[in-house]
């Protein structure tokens, strides 16, 4: 929620509210023109869980079998806009029987009783376009058996917020709240009667931002693999919902479709699940597999980078790096300090990750997610290669001191694929640059990598040896983390020299490093939005010093000789079951 001391969010909070005031004199649809196909997917397991009365929103639980949901005082902003976006409606869809029906019913009718009059923190484009999209998408389900009255109501709410999006979609911000501002009130004004004037310019609208927020490369600003998801999701929503009525969307925006299709191909692992960076996580199960299906557009990943991400698949293993400059500017709200961190995925089971967002967790957790240290990478003690800015009036920290230049070669040589990257984040400070190589083998079975602190140049050796003497010549201290999932089982062996993972799928991946450099196996977090509390999980730390104007330090990551090349891999994960 925004805070009162910023007078331009303000300004916007009384715009909204007015607006919504206004459209309560709006003439009431009544009834459905055409209702487009829904396209939104719930979870079973969470439907049966909010028909039991436990809400799960925002990382915190509520058990409340006997109230409504908005009889609830929310324990936090994010957990309220959870539920004013009402995508816990696709949940109830999907468990779908009739005390889901009876709860879904009771709990819109409830939301127009507490908020239709144009109160309470939902009224803003992009929630209104997201709650839009699920009455719509969900109407047959609620409206069976209910009295024409109630009917009645809901159509008089469909208009009024039909009409506050036509009115105020442009206060949502650039990216995924404008995109789903857009996409409601397409679904609206091809639904509804009287709506149908909203149609044309919402199209013409969402080819604008279609044009000027995904770039000729199939990427948006904010560098967040899950955002992007959504987006396209959403574009693609609407251009069915748009074809299915006889209309066709603009070209900008099928344009935009088939180039960001085979960049989220680029950012998917090997089980299906996106790379979790700047912000966001895995996918729902099935999500990214199903958005890409349902658009028509077929063909490979894209090549060379992806969004600034650089994939390399052999085998059952894929790896996604972070290999471009971060976010900056409004677009880092959520932005990670993450440059050159990767993660790998075998075959269905995640291996190496990153800790993941913890916004949902609260500040303190958001704060150490976004730090160097929450990924697998390398960081000087203290310090991460971008930093966080103090909190502006909007309270949103935004990155600063970024790395300015991120270099980046893929490689092929015989038996393997890899790449060489660096970037200078800590050339300022410390004057040395971070150089990174990986190389995958060709079988998907070995990783190599390398780690290089080099002070380049007079300057940078001269910026370099005063930080040499502010440690009176003991050197500076870095670290390189490989963060684990929480399934993976690791520990310690021969003597500390090497460090054995064990994955559910019966794979052994063995670790070991060389060089001047101490080797632990220390405690972690990994942070999901469906948790209640960040997992324990473990991080294989190396330690090591820099004295010398260029230090190196190798690892190894391979799969044991008895693990065989392919397994059939049939136990669930944790994060599949209820």
């Amino acid at each position: 929620m925004a805070h009162e001391s910023n007078p331009s969010e303000f300004r916007t909070r009384l715009a909204n509210r007015w607006h919504a005031w206004r459209a309560t004199r709006a003439t009431a649809a009544t009834g459905f023109v055409s209702q487009p196909e829904p396209r939104t997917i719930g979870a079973f397991a969470r439907g049966k869980q909010l028909v039991a009365g436990n809400f799960l929103f925002a990382g915190h639980l509520v058990n409340a079998p006997d109230q409504s949901i908005w009889e609830i005082a929310p324990p936090s902003a994010e957990y309220a806009q959870e539920l004013q976006g009402f995508i816990w409606l696709d949940d109830l869809a999907s468990f779908g029987d009739l005390a889901a029906r009876k709860r879904g019913q009771a709990w819109l009718l409830g939301w127009i009783d507490n908020f239709g009059n144009g109160k309470g923190p939902g009224w803003t484009p992009d929630l209104t376009g997201r709650r839009l999209i699920r009455w719509i998408n969900h109407a047959l389900f609620l409206m069976a058996g209910m009295p024409r009255e109630d009917s009645a109501r809901i159509f008089q709410s469909l208009a009024q917020q039909t009409i506050f999006l036509s009115r105020r979609w442009q206060a949502a911000s650039p990216g995924l709240p404008r995109f789903e501002a857009l996409t409601g009130m397409i679904y609206a004004g091809l639904s509804l009667t009287g709506m149908e004037q909203h149609v044309a310019p919402a199209i013409k609208a969402l080819a604008r931002e279609c044009r000027e927020q995904i770039d000729v490369d199939g990427g948006i600003p904010t560098r967040n693999p899950e955002e992007l998801l959504e987006v396209f999701t959403l574009l693609n929503w609407a251009a069915q919902a748009l074809s299915e009525s006889g209309d066709m969307a603009a070209h900008e925006h099928l344009a935009a479709i088939e180039r960001i299709a085979p960049t989220l191909r680029a950012l998917r692992h090997a089980d299906g699940a996106l790379a979790r960076f700047h912000g966001g996580g895995r996918g729902l199960e099935g999500r990214l597999d199903h958005a890409l299906a349902s658009s028509g557009i077929k063909g490979p990943a894209r090549s060379g980078l992806s969004m600034g991400f650089a994939r390399l698949a052999a085998g059952r293993t894929s790896m996604i790096v972070d290999a471009a400059i971060p976010p900056t500017g409004r677009a880092s709200a959520n932005a990670h300090a993450s440059t050159l961190a990767f993660e790998l995925t075998s075959g269905r089971r995640p291996l190496i990750v990153n800790c993941g967002s913890g916004a949902q967790f609260g500040e303190e957790w958001r704060k150490a997610g976004r730090a160097t240290p929450s990924h697998s990478t390398l960081g000087l003690a203290g310090l991460s290669s971008s930093r966080l800015g103090t909190p502006g009036k909007s309270q949103r920290t935004y990155l600063e001191q970024t790395p300015r230049e991120v270099q980046v070669e893929l490689t092929t040589e015989p038996g393997k694929s890899g790449l060489f990257a660096d970037h200078d984040g800590y050339l300022n400070s410390h004057g040395l640059l971070h150089m990174r190589r990986l190389d995958l083998s060709v079988d998907g079975r070995e990783v190599q990598g390398e780690e290089t602190l080099a002070a380049l140049g007079i300057e940078n050796q001269k910026r370099f040896n005063r930080v040499m003497d502010e440690h009176k010549l003991q050197g500076i201290p870095f670290t390189v983390r490989f963060h684990l999932h929480p399934e993976v089982d690791a520990q310690l062996d021969l003597g500390g020299t090497a460090v054995s993972m064990a994955l559910r799928s019966g794979e052994i991946w063995v670790f070991r490093a060389k060089g001047r450099v101490e080797m632990t196996l220390e405690n972690s977090v990994y942070m999901e939005k469906t948790r209640l509390k960040p997992r324990a999980t473990k991080q294989v730390v190396l330690s090591a010093v820099t004295m010398d104007y260029a230090t190196r330090i190798r690892w190894s990551l391979a799969k044991a000789q008895e693990t065989p090349s392919v397994l059939r891999d049939l136990e669930r994960d944790a994060r599949e079951l209820p």
